[in-house]
């Protein structure tokens, strides 16, 4: 499976424990192509959320269903980064959700450097 950075996949989080999210939910590919193409066996993402609220919270990142292909409008949490294992992620071609435009990704990078203080 192509991992491409911007790309929103379907992933299984497994169970809740503490305030990370859980369930099978859409993610955002946030790592470089160029890490990609080295094939490691896991994958640095955004978990995205249905909860348009958590827009408001500063770096988050609102993503309006019709310019992404998601179902619903959502919204990526850069403060929920996970490292998944490239199994987590659903690579049957109706799963892959759709792709943030690289305006959007722009906030996204913006949103990331704000919360890991670069």
């Amino acid at each position: 499976m192509v991992i491409e950075r911007g790309a929103i996949h379907w992933a299984d989080l497994g169970p809740a424990a503490g305030s990370r999210p859980a369930t099978r939910r859409p993610v955002l590919i946030i790592q470089a192509d160029a890490d990609d193409a080295s094939r490691p066996s896991t994958v640095l993402t955004a978990v995205i959320t249905s909860n348009t609220a958590l827009a408001a919270v500063p770096g988050n990142v609102f993503l309006p269903a019709a310019a992404t292909g998601l179902s619903r409008d959502s919204a990526v949490d850069v403060t929920a980064l996970a490292t998944l294992d490239r199994g987590d992620l659903d690579d049957v071609a109706d799963d892959v959700a759709g792709h943030v435009p690289a305006a959007l990704m722009q906030d996204v990078d913006r949103g990331l450097r704000r919360v890991l203080g670069l």
